[in-house]
């Protein structure tokens, strides 16, 4: 396993020091879970995840969102807005906090925001009233705290290249597909550019090395659901 995050000179307390160690692979999914711990979140889910229930986040077919999301292609939709929410939220805050960022991390935050809130945009616009309402979100002070928004930022943008390539092959309708496949890429993009700046080495651009993992909804929800993030 590789270690992604020089910790040397970062004051973070021993879970998170411990969760952002092992930012690789599907590892990445517990460091949310871990993160918020620490932060002292509560295990509690909103919206259109707290109706979840174990049984429930056992995908149907090819890794497919559950039904609360809605049918066939809206579903998948829903659920990628779901994200996209939680992303564009994130975001959103950590530009409010002015947070003491490098110049290129300033840059990333600055393109990165503009991305994610249009992609709310496209997927609202597209699902027009079957859209999903955005959760309420509190994310424990990951995103006003810089080292913990550099961490955290890494794992939500791999998150979504997982998210988005295991779905991308589930939609039916082309248009939706083309879409789906061009928010792929720009999540990738943004996956690189974090892992880069938190690793000069150069390791975290490909985490998974030459080919992505793509992951199930239900393994996605439950590590989103499980970091306390979304609260109502």
């Amino acid at each position: 396993m590789h270690h992604i995050l020089n910790l040397d000179e970062i004051d973070t307390d021993g879970a998170v020091r411990e969760a952002a160690e092992e930012v690789s692979g599907d590892t990445r999914l517990s460091f949310l879970k871990k993160a918020a711990v620490a932060g002292g979140a509560a295990m509690s889910g909103g919206a259109v995840l707290s109706a979840l229930a174990p049984s429930a986040l056992a995908a149907t077919g090819h890794g497919r969102p559950p039904g609360s999301f809605g049918r066939g292609d809206i579903g998948i939709l829903n659920y990628a807005l779901t994200l996209e929410y939680l992303e564009a939220a994130f975001y959103n805050g950590a530009t409010a906090a002015n947070l003491p960022l490098s110049p290129q991390a300033a840059a990333f935050l600055k393109v990165v925001t503009k991305d994610e809130n249009e992609h709310v945009q496209f997927l609202k616009g597209a699902l027009g009233s079957k859209a999903a309402k955005s959760p309420k979100f509190d994310f424990k002070g990951t995103n006003t705290n810089a080292a913990m928004f550099m961490k955290t930022a890494q794992v939500l943008e791999n998150t979504g290249v997982h998210a988005y390539s295991g779905q991308a092959l589930n939609i039916t309708h082309p248009k939706y597909v083309k879409a789906a496949v061009s928010i792929l890429t720009i999540e990738a993009r943004h996956a690189s550019v974090i892992g880069l700046l938190n690793d000069a080495s150069g390791e975290a651009i490909t985490p998974d090395g030459a080919f992505d993992t793509p992951l199930t909804a239900s393994k996605v929800l439950a590590a989103v659901k499980g970091t306390g993030f979304i609260v109502g």
